[in-house]
Parts: structure tokens; C-alpha cells; sequence
């Protein structure tokens, strides 16, 4: 079970987790008298979704959507909304979402924490090629393009809506931060000093091959909340508790 890909293994949670609670409909009512309505099936059966995600250690926004899933399909059919709207939902969706099937990573966006944190790992006064893996809506590489004037900043999505909004932020603002919608294991990281992710734990062992293998010698990988099974990170940077706040960064 837990070979299989998480989209999949959701999957066979969900079916599982249908069977279970469908089990009181199959006992006689002298065995069990109370026989639920269908929102309480529904409730029930996102209960034990949840709680099978867990047990399998799935990522950890996994569970509530299993929670949420059959309650949200049940209000969907009362609502009794207009077609077109479940498609725009679906497009806006697909649009922020479009690669997390592929890559397994959703849209995390750092703190301010951690961005004042990972500015204090850069060098102040020299040069630097700085890139973002994953850089949602553009914040990082922004936030740190003020107070690092001699870099230079990068960051690389592949879901389009992101992409879009880092692109009209950087354009409003004027700011020099290129924003590329490229995957970024079809990217070069010799290019960079200092290369910055906040993904999901999925990625990481794919990414920290790539860095090991590209990354020039002397040069910082840095990930937020993510570490790998590898090495064991050179520095630790604790922002709050739960390693969600948490920087490890390697010399390379």
C-alpha cells in the first residue's frame, strides 16, 4: 500500500473508508437500532478517511481533505448550483494546482519568519545568484532582492497562476527578479550560489540528488521544513516550534 503513489492510495482510502461506514446499514436493527442519516454516513466516513490517511502516514493536508470530501460532495448536490461553476471551480483549480499530480508537491508559502531567517544564511556583501524551486507567488526571491542589492534573484514555477502572479508583482514593483515556469529539475542549479526550496517531503530526495550531483563546491542549499534522509543538514535554524518553522541549510 504505502508503494503506492499517494493519489492512488487515496483512492483505495476512500473506497475502504465507504465499506466501513456502510457497515451499520448491513446489521440487522435488533444488532444496531440506529441506522444514520445520510449526512452522519457522510461524517462518519470522512472520520475514518482521515484516520486511515494518518495511519498510512500520508502527507499531512491529506486528511482533511479526506475528512472533507464526501461532506463536500453532499452540499454540492443540495446547493444545486449552475454547471458552468464546477468548471470554473475546476479550472481555478487546475490552474494553481497544475503539476502537484506529477511533482507531489501543493503550494506552501513561507512565512516572514522564515524569510528574515534565510536572509540572515546569505552574505551581505558580495555577489550572489540566488533561485527560489517552487516559488509560488514570488515572495522570497522579492523580499530578499531589497536588501541583497549585489544579487541576483531567480525563482522557478510550474503552475501557471502562480507563475502569473509572481511575473504582474514583479512588473508592478519594478523588481529585477526573474521568474521562470520551468520545472526545476530541468534546470542547471551550478548556476546558483545558493539554491532555496520549500516543497514537500515527497520531493526531497529527488532534489537533494540533483543538488549533490550540480551544485558547485562551497555553494548553500537551503530548505525550509524539509530535510532529507541523506546527510544531516550543516546548519539547523529553529523559527518556532514544529519542524514546519524550521531551516536546515548544507554547505556543498
Amino acid at each position: 500500500m504505502t508503494r503506492l503513489p499517494v493519489s492512488l492510495q487515496s483512492l483505495v482510502i476512500q473506497c475502504i473508508a465507504v465499506l466501513l461506514a456502510m457497515l451499520p446499514h448491513t446489521l440487522p436493527q435488533t444488532a444496531f437500532p440506529f441506522q444514520p442519516a445520510l449526512w452522519q454516513f457522510a461524517l462518519a466516513q470522512g472520520a475514518i478517511a482521515a484516520g486511515l490517511s494518518i495511519i498510512w502516514r500520508q502527507p499531512a493536508w491529506w486528511p482533511p481533505l479526506h475528512f472533507a470530501f464526501l461532506p463536500a460532495v453532499l452540499l454540492a448536490q443540495r446547493i444545486d448550483a449552475p454547471a458552468w461553476l464546477y468548471l470554473a471551480a475546476f479550472l481555478l483549480l487546475l490552474a494553481f494546482y497544475w503539476s502537484s499530480f506529477r511533482t507531489r508537491v501543493p503550494l506552501y508559502l513561507s512565512s516572514r519568519k522564515a524569510r528574515q531567517a534565510l536572509a540572515s544564511l546569505l552574505p551581505q556583501a558580495q555577489p550572489l545568484r540566488f533561485i527560489d524551486l517552487g516559488s509560488g507567488f514570488g515572495g522570497v526571491p522579492c523580499y530578499l532582492e531589497s536588501r541583497f542589492p549585489l544579487g541576483r534573484f531567480y525563482g522557478t514555477e510550474l503552475a501557471p497562476a502562480p507563475w502569473l502572479v509572481s511575473r504582474l508583482r514583479a512588473w508592478l514593483t519594478g523588481s529585477r527578479v526573474r521568474f521562470m515556469r520551468r520545472d526545476y529539475a530541468q534546470l542547471s542549479l551550478a548556476d546558483f550560489d545558493v539554491v532555496f526550496a520549500f516543497l514537500s517531503p515527497a520531493a526531497m530526495p529527488g532534489l537533494w540528488r540533483q543538488a549533490r550531483s550540480q551544485m558547485r563546491s562551497g555553494s548553500l542549499f537551503v530548505s525550509l521544513s524539509f530535510t532529507v534522509d541523506a546527510q544531516p543538514p550543516d546548519r539547523v535554524v529553529t523559527l518556532a516550534e514544529g519542524t514546519r518553522h524550521t531551516l536546515y541549510a548544507w554547505r556543498m
